[in-house]
């Protein structure tokens, strides 16, 4: 069954491992998460519960937001997320979900929201090759060809500059190096998407 739970990233750091190897880990604050929402097959057709991390000020709040966080008996929150697959009958409306629903040596998929580059050549957006730089090579860093003349048309999928970045992506297997439930941390191996304090969502791995 897929368990996940959803956190802050709070920067990166290393950890040695007992052998004196250095591990690069993303740490991530998860909090414990309320679950705000039950999902079930008779009612809406898949199973899924929602959770919610990280409590809304009052005067952000509007009222079925307020009345949607007052059945599960807690604060409105920031971050609300579906978690499909789980055995829901596990859970109850208002229930705790904390770092201790993983263990050390877990694998997990990672989603969060790129960092917005604005907006980007085709190199940087693209990673294309750039023309020579000596003088009087009148090509440097453009698009290059924008198709064939038949056509008459630029086709879609075109590879040209625009805005990079900000977007939902997934990093899938990596590995749990340590479970800290004292301080409601997770340290994981290697790096996840998005900038300093942006949220994440943490998912049994699909692929493993």
């Amino acid at each position: 069954m897929t368990k996940g739970i959803l956190g802050k990233k709070l920067g990166m750091t290393q950890v040695f491992a007992e052998n004196g190897d250095v591990i690069p880990v993303t740490v991530i604050e998860a909090t414990p998460n309320v679950v705000l929402q039950k999902k079930t097959v008779e009612s809406d057709g898949y199973e899924a519960i929602q959770l919610g991390f990280d409590d809304q000020k009052e005067s952000r709040i509007t009222k079925p937001a307020k009345g949607h966080a007052e059945k599960a008996s807690t604060a409105p929150k920031r971050f609300m997320k579906e978690i499909r697959g789980t055995d829901v009958s596990t859970y109850e409306v208002g229930q705790e979900v904390k770092v201790d629903v993983f263990a050390e040596g877990d694998v997990v998929d990672v989603t969060g929201t790129s960092k917005g580059k604005g907006f980007q050549g085709a190199i940087k957006r693209h990673n294309q090759s750039r023309g020579p730089m000596s003088h009087g090579s009148r090509y440097h860093r453009r698009p290059g060809s924008m198709g064939p003349v038949a056509p008459n048309r630029v086709f879609k999928g075109k590879a040209l500059p625009g805005r990079m970045g900000g977007e939902q992506i997934t990093i899938q297997n990596l590995e749990i190096v340590k479970v800290d439930t004292e301080r409601n941390l997770l340290l994981v191996k290697g790096n996840i998407p998005g900038a300093r304090k942006s949220y994440v969502t943490v998912k049994s791995s699909v692929k493993n």
